[in-house]
């Protein structure tokens, strides 16, 4: 028996542990995830996938050649900066990533893996550079791949939550240039109209704005550089479902007296409902290990947003892991909760297994994985 399995063909908990310890190990801040695809490639060949990296720098790896459904798993590989320590103590496991997100990518495949004999495929993603604006890693998903007939997204939702939906997020900068001139004078100064600008959007998003409110639009002042003659202002807003952010952009390009408005980027919110067969899978899953689900919906933005742009297709987001502790000094989970999500997602995959293909859906044994160019 290979030694990363139990008599039943479900990953030992033992390797379960060590892998996520290794992924942790190794630093993966944005733009910097190579050695840990590398890693990942070599962890997932020996575990029977398929696996490899592809031209953005995602690993891609694929278990089973059946003509059913094909069930795609995507985490993130990247993290914030800062290195902390990777350490075991008291039942957790410390290191940055621990919940945002290697310990759901981690949890995934090691579901994957227990499944050889899915009847259709499972490919299983680890993105890059999902901590960035652009999400470069999921785009490029999306435009290589076809889309799968159900999907989940890993993120630290707790082992026994699942996430409907996200807010979308816009991204805008503001830059204004105006003559020296003394502070005395009465003519505006480039920061006073930076400052105007912020006070705009945030009369243009009304007085019920939040951050902690699903269903409204939240701004932030990521960043403001500023002096009498020059100054840029970096904006973000967390947007609903149904904001139009067009519509929010014009009208405050038209309340601006000087300056100049950038879109930098723009995802728009997701949220699926509680009857999606993705959802209802995870649900039946936590239920199955005797714990209540709950169901959220997140005022932060993740991969579902940028996938669920394009593609409409069963999806919810799971994994093990405390989400509060995201980017966190003790950034750290609960070994407990990362091997319970496992069972979840194991018994989520066997449910999902039934799923109907898609009319356009091409039997794996007749085709492999399609990758699309990027050119």
């Amino acid at each position: 028996m290979n030694w990363a399995f139990t008599s039943s063909g479900n990953v030992t908990e033992t390797y379960a542990a060590g892998l996520l310890r290794a992924m942790l190990e190794i630093p993966s801040p944005s733009y910097h995830e190579r050695a840990l695809g590398d890693y990942l490639v070599q962890a997932m060949t020996d575990l029977g996938f398929r696996a490899h990296v592809d031209g953005v720098g995602n690993v891609i790896g694929e278990i089973g050649r059946g003509g059913g459904p094909t069930l795609m798993l995507l985490g993130h590989m990247d993290t914030v900066p800062g290195r902390l320590p990777v350490r075991s103590e008291d039942g957790r496991l410390y290191g940055r990533g621990a919940v945002d997100a290697k310990g759901p990518l981690a949890a995934m495949i090691c579901a994957a893996a227990a499944m050889a004999d899915f009847p259709g495929r499972i490919v299983v993603i680890g993105v890059v550079e999902e901590e960035t604006p652009c999400s470069r890693g999921a785009m490029a998903i999306r435009a290589t791949l076809d889309r799968p007939d159900a999907l989940i997204i890993g993120e630290p939702s707790g082992w026994s939550s699942v996430v409907l939906g996200y807010k979308g997020k816009l991204d805008l900068r503001y830059t204004v240039e105006c003559p020296a001139t003394h502070p005395s004078n009465p003519e505006p100064k480039a920061s006073e109209l930076a400052v105007d600008c912020w006070n705009t959007l945030l009369d243009l998003l009304g007085p019920d704005a939040s951050h902690s409110v699903f269903d409204q639009p939240g701004a932030t002042l990521c960043q403001l550089n500023a002096d009498l003659t020059t100054a840029t202002a970096d904006l973000s807003i967390r947007t609903p479902p149904g904001f139009d952010a067009d519509d929010l952009v014009a009208t405050l390009r038209e309340r601006l007296t000087a300056g100049t408005l950038e879109v930098r980027n723009s995802v728009t919110a997701c949220r699926v409902t509680r009857a999606d067969a993705a959802v209802r899978a995870l649900v039946s899953g936590i239920r199955q290990h005797h714990a209540q689900p709950r169901l959220k919906v997140k005022t932060a933005t993740s991969d579902m947003n940028t996938l669920a742009e394009v593609w409409d297709v069963p999806m919810a987001t799971y994994g093990p892991g405390d989400s509060s502790l995201d980017h966190a000094d003790d950034e750290h989970i609960v070994l407990s909760d990362y091997l319970r999500g496992i069972d979840v997602l194991t018994t989520a995959i066997t449910e999902l297994a039934h799923l109907p293909t898609r009319p356009d859906h091409i039997p794996a044994d007749e085709a492999p994985l399609r990758i699309r160019s990027l050119r």
